[in-house]
């Protein structure tokens, strides 16, 4: 195993999440909150050690399976533990277990979260908060592929490994020439969402943490409850499409971009991808539009008391 290549690439992921962290930093100069300096420290730290790993570049730049999952695995725990620290040292979320929790549920886009009151948290820690999201909805390593050179194709390798974004497949000869493509798309998808949501009245901070969290699929909000918040249809349309959108394998759009619109459309998987959305959107349609007289859940065997149906049309007619 090519063991000075894999800490080259750990070295670089440190450097990428140093650069991530200022960002916040920003923000938290802009609302003059003090626990941005955590973000800065946690990036100084990041920045000293990736130097440390990346100042001399290995004589063996071939990159293999092997090294590829290895490298896969160990840069998310490194992600991890450097992303955690900021919500760890500033007391935002006290417990560092729990602090490893959110932030590995917004790298891997899981959307699953700990926190009882998200509005508690100061603005800068909800900004960094959601860009995990939108970091790992394309993935990390995959934004290294576009700046790193790695020996002829091997590095396709990396690529393979990396899973929490859409799948990832050789769209053309040069792996850093499909990695740039694909962030092309992921950035113009992610900037659009944003002037969108700003033309239906929504504040700059609000639509970018919102499609943060909309270009990850896993959802991190910035309200307890989240999108009702808003109480707006367009906003909330705006994010349900483009949640649609950013779930589509990005293969899908280069195609379109290739002007190979059938082998885009007709693949098996964006149909199946689109068929089960159209399905569920028209079965909930009806339920909602039956609800309104009779509910579905007025058909027999479904009103068992103590059931979920039970309760349903209990709500629904008295």
């Amino acid at each position: 195993m090519n063991k000075k290549i894999i800490i080259y690439v750990l070295g670089w992921i440190l450097n990428i999440e140093a650069v991530f962290m200022l960002p916040p930093c920003v923000v938290a100069l802009i609302y003059k909150e003090t626990s941005g300096i955590w973000f800065l420290l946690v990036a100084a730290v990041c920045g000293g050690i990736g130097f440390l790993c990346t100042r001399r570049k290995p004589a063996n730049m071939v990159f293999f399976a092997k090294e590829g999952f290895v490298s896969v695995a160990l840069s998310w725990i490194v992600l991890s533990f450097f992303g955690a620290l900021p919500f760890y040292f500033s007391k935002e979320i006290p417990v560092f277990e729990d602090a490893m929790f959110e932030v590995i549920s917004g790298f891997t886009t899981t959307g699953a979260s700990i926190l009882p009151d998200v509005e508690s948290l100061s603005k800068c820690m909800l900004f960094w908060r959601s860009f995990t999201h939108w970091i790992g909805g394309m993935g990390v390593l995959v934004f290294i592929l576009s700046i790193l050179p790695l020996a002829g194709g091997y590095n396709m390798y990396i690529m393979k490994a990396e899973s929490p974004g859409p799948s990832v497949g050789k769209l053309v000869p040069r792996v850093r020439t499909t990695a740039k493509i694909l962030y092309g798309i992921y950035l113009f998808m992610t900037a659009l969402e944003v002037v969108l949501l700003m033309i239906g009245g929504m504040s700059l901070f609000d639509s970018l943490t919102i499609s943060f969290g909309t270009a990850g699929t896993g959802g991190f909000g910035i309200k307890n409850n989240s999108m009702a918040f808003y109480n707006s249809y367009y906003l909330q349309g705006i994010v349900t499409v483009f949640m649609i959108l950013f779930g589509v394998n990005f293969n899908v759009y280069y195609l379109l971009l290739t002007r190979h619109p059938k082998d885009a459309l007709f693949s098996e998987e964006a149909r199946a991808y689109l068929g089960i959305i159209g399905v569920s959107i028209l079965l909930i349609t009806i339920n909602i539009y039956r609800g309104f007289g009779k509910c579905l859940c007025c058909i027999p065997p479904c009103c068992i008391p103590g059931s979920f149906h039970y309760y349903n049309h209990r709500l629904l007619h008295g």
